[in-house]
């Protein structure tokens, strides 16, 4: 094992700065450093931010980015442009030693310095690593299933729904078009609900383009484990939900599970069948296995146990907020009662997480953190959508309008604010785009074929990503 280089960037005679160690570039990881990069003084200390990806993901654009709403480009933060005066290492942690104060991290270069894994040494630990997929042992779903959680993910989707479209629509056999216009949601929450509704609209919306294909040959499936959907806009605006996409000829099953889906053949536990070359998997999120490779303290769903003032309990410099954290919710008449793990809580406790750092380095008193759930909006295609804010309730376009202009104000930087705003401003008067770059996964594909002849047959196209380990 390599021990990184942690220049404590002090002078001789000078007292050495602190090292901040931030593990996650997601809302919290980003929105941390981001605060800590404004807030800390010339020399105090130095931040460094682990994560998979350069990028942090605006998660609540992604089903817009799958129906072409948004550019790919535009649901993305590039960390290094906004965070100019942190050391960015694009890498995995992978165990925490608290006690030790080391991370130890897989780095993009690992595999080819063939020495192992980097430990970075800190004085302050943030961990955000934010969730993971939560999959569950269904045959079938590892080969077929696909996630709906990163960028990658939300365009290889869109790609693969108009893909099977032109398959349906050149194939001679029966059941092959019906199972490639059989699209299976899983999962009655947010991504699930929000993702089926804007891409069963592009889909309809793109049905024109075809000779052969009209919205009703299309079978949309959204299958929930419970007996409602969307419980964070309350149960009127969660029946509301459900009639609207009945209305839209959308099936929706309540209180099913997927049992299997071997074979192409979606398998629900009250007996139907669905042949199907579409099963999308968002049925809930789980802790980073990080937490668990940690020395710090974990409540009973595997979450970081923290305090108000975004500690982790009962250990001095560590720090923790987000899907990672289990936060107590002092705003709750229930006491007991944590913050629910959503971007409404994590980009406020990154805030004040931020200003506790910098306190805590001062000397300074630390301030609870406090807010009160202000309510959930959700967008079912273009001009639809529901809301529950500040206890009023909303449907339809009005409900549709304040979830693009909630989520315009707090997507990160003026820059993709105004790049999003033209992008919806174009949209409108102009035609959708329902072009499949299906091609951008394997662009080596077609050059392969031609170094090797040109008389092998075209490189299969790969089986869409199942739901995969993935930041938060």
């Amino acid at each position: 094992m390599v021990k990184a280089a942690n220049s404590r960037g002090a002078a001789p005679g000078t007292p050495p700065r602190t090292r901040i160690l931030v593990v996650g570039g997601g809302y919290v990881g980003m929105y941390t450093a981001l605060r800590l990069q404004r807030k800390l003084r010339a020399g105090e200390a130095e931040v460094t931010v682990v994560t998979p990806e350069p990028y942090m993901t605006y998660q609540p654009f992604l089903p817009e980015a799958a129906a072409g709403s948004i550019s790919p480009r535009h649901v993305v933060v590039p960390l290094r442009r906004i965070l100019p005066t942190c050391r960015i290492v694009i890498g995995e942690a992978q165990r925490i030693d608290h006690a030790k104060r080391t991370a130890t991290v897989t780095t993009l270069a690992t595999d080819e310095e063939g020495a192992g894994p980097v430990e970075i040494a800190y004085d302050e630990l943030v961990l955000a690593p934010g969730s993971i997929s939560r999959t569950l042992p269904v045959p079938g779903l590892a080969d077929y299933g696909i996630g709906f959680k990163t960028v990658e993910e939300a365009i290889g989707l869109r790609n693969h729904v108009i893909e099977q479209m032109d398959i349906a629509s050149s194939t001679r056999d029966p059941a092959i078009r019906d199972a490639a216009l059989t699209f299976v949601f899983v999962g009655g929450g947010y991504a699930g609900v929000e993702a089926l509704g804007e891409l069963e609209d592009m889909a309809r919306y793109a049905a024109r383009y075809y000779h052969n294909v009209t919205p009703e040959d299309m079978k949309w499936v959204l299958v929930e484990a419970s007996d409602r959907i969307l419980p964070e806009v309350g149960p009127e605006m969660g029946v509301y939900t459900v009639r609207e996409l009945r209305r839209r000829n959308i099936d929706v099953r309540l209180e099913t599970r997927l049992e299997s889906c071997e074979n192409r053949v979606a398998v629900l536990s009250d007996g139907t069948r669905f042949p199907t070359r579409t099963v999308v998997w968002t049925a809930g999120v789980k802790p980073h296995p990080v937490l668990a490779a940690s020395d710090l303290p974990r409540n009973e769903h595997g979450r970081l146990a923290c305090t108000a003032f975004l500690t982790v309990e009962g250990v001095e410099h560590a720090w923790a907020a987000g899907d990672a954290a289990a936060v107590p919710d002092i705003t709750a008449a229930e006491p007991g009662r944590t913050c629910a793990p959503n971007a409404q809580h994590a980009v406020r406790q990154a805030r004040t997480l931020a200003d506790n750092l910098v306190a805590a380095l001062r000397g300074e008193v630390l301030t609870e953190y406090a807010h009160k759930y202000a309510g959930s909006v959700a967008s079912l295609g273009l001009h639809q959508g529901v809301a529950f804010v500040y206890g009023r309730k909303l449907k339809g376009y009005p409900a549709w309008f304040m979830h693009r202009a909630y989520h315009l104000s707090r997507v990160p930087t003026f820059n993709r604010k105004m790049r999003v705003l033209a992008e919806w401003t174009l949209s409108g008067l102009f035609k959708r785009e329902i072009v499949s770059l299906g091609s951008l996964e394997h662009p080596r594909a077609e050059f392969e074929l031609a170094a090797g002849g040109g008389s092998g047959p075209t490189p299969p196209r790969p089986t869409p990503r199942p739901p995969q380990d993935s930041q938060g």
